[in-house]
């Protein structure tokens, strides 16, 4: 990867938060999403390019890194950017290409690669290589999304699936929020691989399938069949922490399918008051506990959004910002931000 000084690049937004006739103006969707995006950075990026887990011991996850880097191109933000992939290069990426799961105490403590970071990095690059007009930055894309292909990916019927990492490909367990279609499309665009398009199709099928029966609710665990699946741990079948990340990225999907399976989910939502939506649910809709997080409540904005009912969906972000900013964690801040990005901007790509 070529090794530039970073450099920052100013973004034209409207003016925000400006005094008219007394009063302030209203915030626009679009410039809420780069101030979540700002405070996610501002809150987790080192200024040597680390995403640290402050709630969760300091460490460093690939996932995180990964989100940093969307994030900062989604906010035009060259030079965070910069650091974030740096620091990612240096430290996490193996020989393959591939990102080491865990950086803990100076060390990679775990360096087995997570899909959902591996795609998402991918991505990342590539929006970054044409927003920045950096082609070194597209083959860096490139090489991640033929090693995700390689060594991620197992043959089914309909053509070939994510699995959860190169650990699952024997297993061919899936994690369904890791099937980022949008980011497939953009890889296919970016890198002029069929294949991408072949599993993108494929994953819409299987989340189709996980969400085909009220309340229609993804798993965070599934075999490549789309039948839910116990956690690696023994977890049994639940909408929970991982599983809401679906509905967020199929309400971005360019595919009118994959926000049909998105916006299904929405009246299961609908029917429960924003400040009663908790973190887990069972695949029938049951609530698993009294526990609230703000991913719950961003999958309901999306799942809102996908539906049409954009004042809701709005609410909702509001809903989940409030919640994250009384009890601020890393994985809340990276999904607010996300959600906001990916629903209210074209930052990220939008569709060609």
């Amino acid at each position: 990867m070529r090794r530039l000084a970073p450099v920052m690049l100013l973004l034209a937004l409207p003016m925000c938060g400006q005094e008219t006739s007394g009063r302030l103006a209203p915030r626009s969707p679009a410039v809420l999403a780069v101030d979540a995006a700002d405070r996610f950075l501002d809150d987790h990026l080192t200024s040597d390019g680390r995403v640290v887990r402050s709630d969760q011991g300091g460490d460093t996850v690939s996932e995180g890194q990964a989100y940093a880097m969307l994030l900062a191109v989604g906010a035009g933000d060259e030079a965070r950017f910069r650091l974030a992939w740096q620091w990612a290069a240096d430290h996490l990426q193996r020989p393959d290409g591939l990102l080491g799961w865990r950086w803990s105490e100076g060390r990679v403590v775990d360096d087995g690669a997570a899909t959902d970071a591996d795609l998402i990095a991918a991505w990342a690059l590539g929006l970054a290589g044409r927003r920045f007009g950096d082609s070194d930055l597209t083959g860096d894309a490139e090489r991640i999304g033929r090693a995700v292909l390689a060594t991620e990916t197992v043959s089914v019927p309909d053509g070939r699936m994510l699995v959860a990492g190169p650990w699952a490909t024997d297993a061919r367990v899936v994690n369904p929020s890791y099937l980022v279609v949008e980011a497939m499309s953009q890889l296919w665009w970016f890198t002029h691989d069929p294949t991408w398009s072949a599993v993108a199709a494929a994953s819409r099928r299987l989340l189709a399938a996980q969400t085909a029966l009220a309340p229609h609710l993804p798993t965070d665990w599934s075999t490549v069949d789309g039948v839910a699946a116990d956690a690696p741990d023994g977890t049994s079948p639940r909408f929970s922490y991982d599983a809401a990340r679906v509905l967020v990225q199929l309400a971005a999907d360019c595919d009118a399918d994959g926000r049909a399976i998105a916006a299904a989910a929405w009246p299961f939502f609908a029917s429960i008051d924003a400040d009663r939506i908790v973190a887990s649910y069972s695949p029938q809709g049951a609530p698993r506990g009294p526990a609230r997080h703000p991913i719950t409540v961003v999958a309901a904005a999306a799942a809102a959004h996908a539906a049409g009912d954009h004042a809701a969906s709005e609410h909702l972000l509001d809903q989940a910002s409030a919640l994250d900013a009384a009890h601020p964690t890393y994985y809340g801040g990276a999904w607010v931000a996300i959600a906001r990005v990916l629903l209210d901007t074209r930052s990220l790509g939008g569709c060609a």
